[in-house]
């Protein structure tokens, strides 16, 4: 949206602004709050702090080491570091002697809205429409007009829900998502012998099944794509993908090569916890010995490529790895088939103005930031986009500080934060 030269002046201006308030953007405000002139405002369209509230069950715990916070890799002096959280609402010596291999996802969530409320620069409730360039400023407007120019903007809106193909234009109450799945089960009353599908072979299927088993359903069935469930490889080597010096390795290679990496190292973030898989299988187990059959009835190897809804029943029809079809129904099927990234709103104008890849994508370079006519004064940089580009460690939680640190060293044009990762015994080339 361009506005009047004289209207920008009366707008608020800021020399970075992030789209979204999630960990991504959060740790770029945490570490930027003593480095940039007047913080990093960010702008979030829920009206308060919030991270996945569907898929906050008690149990369900993150995959990644409770270091790796918002800014610890970092600065781990900072103020807003997760020990400092702990200490600060008084929770640490119950914390240490729970003895917790991983955070709490719902610890997580409030260390989240704890961090966001120390900042003070998020302006919850406003969601970006457009961001524009004009008279050598970013505008970023809502539906109903500007809000505020800026020197930089962030991208850091996170992913949404995707839903296959096949599943589209079912009715209400027929396909559940994951994350809406607590609230269904609260207002619809169902009979546990009633079966239930689960789609989607990962972590939050993984829970999904286990979930249903704790409120009673005796009739599930898990269905994924792989040969079997596989588990995360959070192994030693496997994490060596998650450090600096790796991430600048990937860089240099050619992009063929990147994304067959990526491929190949996808369990090393998208697999399912062992504990988690351990939990499923013992609950299927005891469950066999009390009641004489086992809830949950697993199904690797394939793939839904059709659904039909009849008589308040869903009919999911899928291929074999090995051959063939087969059918399942249910009155209800819970998705846990992944997520896809959020569209970038910017103006037709600005897109004009970026470089595309052969994929008609933005390019992205080392610096997270978006080639651009006027990249050499205003930059746009994007957070979680840039798997092929940057590894799986880009939508990962895991370098999330040295990310932040990465685009406010570019923002600032100096080193600001030292990223130093020296001592490895794998050697790449």
């Amino acid at each position: 949206m361009q506005i009047p030269e004289g209207t920008q002046s009366v707008l608020p201006h800021h020399h970075v602004v992030g789209l979204g308030a999630g960990p991504a953007n959060l740790s770029l405000a945490a570490l930027g709050a003593n480095t940039v002139p007047g913080g990093v405002a960010l702008f979030e369209r829920r009206e308060g702090p919030a991270w996945h509230p569907g898929l906050l069950r008690t149990g369900t715990q993150l995959q990644t080491s409770w270091i790796k916070d918002l800014v610890s890799l970092a600065d781990p002096c900072n103020p807003l570091s997760f020990l400092n959280y702990l200490v600060s609402t008084g929770r640490i010596y119950a914390f240490l002697n729970a003895q917790y291999d991983a955070i709490p996802r719902l610890e997580y969530a409030r260390y989240l809205a704890w961090a966001s409320a120390q900042l003070g620069t998020v302006n919850y409730g406003t969601e970006v429409a457009e961001v524009d360039f004009s008279g050598g400023r970013f505008v970023v407007s809502s539906a109903s007009g500007p809000l505020a120019t800026a020197d930089h903007v962030v991208f850091g809106l996170g992913t949404r829900p995707e839903v296959p193909a096949c599943f589209e234009g079912l009715g209400a109450g027929g396909a559940i998502l994951a994350e809406h799945l607590e609230a269904h089960l609260s207002t619809v009353s169902s009979l546990p012998y009633e079966q239930v599908i689960v789609v989607g072979g990962g972590q939050t299927g993984a829970e999904c099944v286990l979930h249903l088993m704790q409120r009673g359903f005796r009739d599930i069935r898990w269905i994924g794509r792989r040969q079997w469930f596989a588990p995360m490889d959070d192994s030693p080597s496997a994490n060596d993908f998650y450090r600096p010096t790796y991430l600048r390795f990937f860089q240099g290679l050619p992009e063929d090569i990147r994304a067959r990496y990526v491929g190949e190292q996808t369990l090393t973030s998208d697999g399912v916890s062992m504990v988690t898989l351990q939990q499923l299988y013992q609950a299927n187990y005891e469950a066999f010995l009390s009641e004489g059959r086992s809830p949950v009835m697993m199904l690797p190897g394939r793939n839904v490529v059709e659904v039909a809804e009849r008589h308040g029943s869903i009919a999911l029809w899928c291929e074999r790895d090995w051959g063939g079809r087969e059918r399942h129904a249910a009155r209800f099927v819970v998705l846990a088939t992944g997520r896809r990234q959020a569209a970038l709103p910017i103006s037709s104008r600005l897109a004009g103005l970026m470089e595309l890849d052969a994929g008609d994508e933005p390019v992205i370079d080392s610096d997270y930031s978006l080639r651009w006519k006027h990249a050499e004064t205003n930059r746009m940089y994007v957070q979680n986009r840039s798997r092929v580009g940057h590894g799986l460690a880009d939508p990962n939680l895991s370098l999330l500080a040295v990310r932040s640190a990465v685009i406010l060293n570019s923002v600032l044009e100096r080193q600001a934060f030292a990223i130093r990762d020296e001592q490895m015994n794998t050697v790449w080339a």
